[in-house]
């Protein structure tokens, strides 16, 4: 059984994090979706409030998975098993940045693999940072994030 994870901050889950863990989905047998508990950032969501809203728009899909983590994600790999790391990508930003975290954990654990999937065109600019700031300032997110995490940052910011 091949198992993915697709680890990130998710806060919020947008349209674009959907994008690349249903096609993960297709790909392989069960997708963890693990988000990173890091207690030095910021967060407008608690862990506990993003685990549910990711367990909520992936309800529909019967391979995934929903879970948190703290400390390396190589470490969290090997403890789950899991066969291959999915980071998306936006643009080429983003390919520096996650290539060097690859060979990060190439280095700490030769087992781990990692592949990157371009998100699909349409969320090409989308980021989590871009969906609060324009909510914050009364922008139309339509599109941008399922329904319940518009409401949940409606909830955060009213």
């Amino acid at each position: 059984m091949k198992t993915a994870v697709c680890p990130g901050s998710f806060d919020p889950v947008t349209n674009g994090h959907l994008d690349i863990i249903k096609r993960t989905s297709k790909l392989v047998d069960k997708v963890i979706v693990a988000v990173l508990y890091n207690s030095g950032k910021n967060a407008l969501f608690t862990v506990e409030e993003r685990l549910e809203l990711l367990r909520s728009v992936t309800k529909d899909i019967p391979n995934v998975e929903i879970d948190c983590f703290s400390g390396l994600l190589v470490d969290y790999v090997k403890e789950k098993n899991i066969d291959v790391i999915v980071k998306g990508l936006r643009a080429v930003s983003d390919f520096e940045y996650e290539l060097q975290m690859a060979l990060t954990n190439k280095k700490l654990n030769p087992e781990v693999e990692t592949m990157f999937m371009m998100t699909s065109g349409e969320y090409s600019y989308l980021s989590s940072s871009i969906v609060k700031e324009v909510f914050k300032f009364d922008g139309c997110i339509d599109g941008l994030v399922p329904e319940i995490v518009k409401k949940a940052l409606h909830n955060k910011f009213k």
